[in-house]
C-alpha cells in the first residue's frame, strides 16, 4: 500500500486523529508522518523503536538452544514435564528454576522429606550441597551398615543391624512413655 498522503512512497505508518468528534484514519510513509507531526516520539533522535527494543533485551540463546551437558535435557522439555532431568539441571537452568521453585515452594533450599533431622542442605544460590556436622548415631550406624553390606562384611552388618534395632526401640520406648 502507498502513502495516502503522497502517493509516492510505501505506508509505513498508521494515523487516527480524531477532529471534531470524528474519526479519520490514514496509512502515511515515514516522511509524510514526520510532516504531520506523527511517529517522531524521541525528537531529533534518529532510531527506530524496534531498534530501541532490541537494544533493551540480551540476545541469548533459545531456550530449545540450551541442554543440560550431562542429560540433554531442554529447559523447554523440563517446563512441559515438569521434571528435572538430573542434579546438573539445576546449575544449568539456575537463572530460570529458581523463581518457579520459590512461586511453587515458597523456598528455593530443600532440606529433603525430614527437614528437622536435617541430612543434605541444596544451597541453590551456590550450588553446593552441605551435609550438616551433627550426625545421630542411628544415621551414623545405617550408613555402616550399607558400607559392610557392600564390602560383603557381612559379620560386621549383623551387629550394626542389632545395635540400629536397639536404637530404634529406645526411641520408640521414648516416644510411646
Amino acid at each position: 500500500m502507498y502513502c495516502q498522503n503522497c502517493g509516492k512512497n510505501p505506508a509505513t505508518t498508521h494515523i487516527k486523529r480524531i477532529v471534531n468528534g470524528r474519526l479519520s484514519e490514514a496509512m502515511v510513509c515515514s516522511e509524510c508522518a514526520r510532516k504531520l507531526g506523527c511517529g517522531n516520539f524521541f525528537g531529533n533522535y534518529r532510531f527506530s523503536l524496534g531498534e530501541l527494543l532490541s537494544g533493551l533485551l540480551e540476545q541469548e540463546e533459545s531456550p530449545e538452544e540450551v541442554r543440560c551437558p550431562v542429560c540433554g535435557s531442554s529447559f523447554e522439555e523440563i517446563s512441559r514435564t515438569g521434571r528435572v532431568g538430573c542434579a546438573q539441571c539445576y546449575q544449568t537452568f539456575r537463572r530460570r528454576l529458581l523463581p518457579v521453585i520459590q512461586r511453587i515452594h515458597g523456598s528455593t533450599e530443600h532440606r529433603g522429606k525430614k527437614p528437622s533431622q536435617g541430612k543434605m542442605i541444596l544451597r541453590p544460590q551456590t550450588g553446593m550441597r552441605v551435609v550438616p556436622q551433627k550426625v545421630s548415631d542411628l544415621e551414623q550406624k545405617e550408613r555402616q551398615l550399607q558400607e559392610a553390606i557392600a564390602s560383603q562384611n557381612f559379620e560386621r552388618a549383623a551387629v550394626l543391624r542389632d545395635e540400629i534395632k536397639a536404637i530404634k526401640d529406645t526411641k520408640e520406648g521414648k516416644n510411646h512413655g
